[in-house]
């Protein structure tokens, strides 16, 4: 058997800690204290360069199972669908009408954190039902 590598998940966005931070409270994830030496990011950022401060900001599963997340500032914005996005597993082992609400009721608060609904994706023979949505800046996911 190979080895086992953690991964890590980056995203390109124009805000990085305002991305990370809907991520957050999207999967319970939390920010890593800040660089010893520091009271708090604020102050780190405030160290470094102009150029570089809020360039970048991560975030991570507080158990340690799920992958770390960062998050990147790049010049450019985001003209056409992710090739990669994640799936917010919140109808595991649901089906039909339960499946739908618990959907529905995961989608509704993420649209209070500021997501965007694309479409719900009904059941086929081949899949359960899921919701298209958009995060803060317009990255796909899917709540599934």
């Amino acid at each position: 058997m190979g080895l086992v590598r953690q991964v890590q998940v980056t995203f390109d966005c124009a805000e990085p800690e305002r991305v990370a931070r809907f991520w957050c409270e999207v999967l319970g994830y939390v920010v890593p204290p800040p660089p010893e030496g520091f009271a708090n990011w604020t102050e780190f950022y405030r160290s470094l360069p102009v150029e570089r401060q809020g360039a970048s900001f991560a975030c991570g599963d507080p158990s340690g199972a799920g992958p770390r997340l960062y998050f990147q500032r790049v010049p450019e914005g985001k003209v056409v669908k992710n090739r990669v996005h994640l799936d917010v597993r919140v109808g595991t082992g649901l089906v039909g009408e339960e499946r739908l609400a618990a959907l529905e009721t995961e989608c509704a608060r993420l649209i209070a954190l500021g997501a965007m609904r694309v479409q719900l994706l009904e059941a086929d023979e081949e899949n359960e039902s899921c919701i298209v949505m958009q995060d803060v800046e317009g990255n796909e996911f899917c709540l599934d």
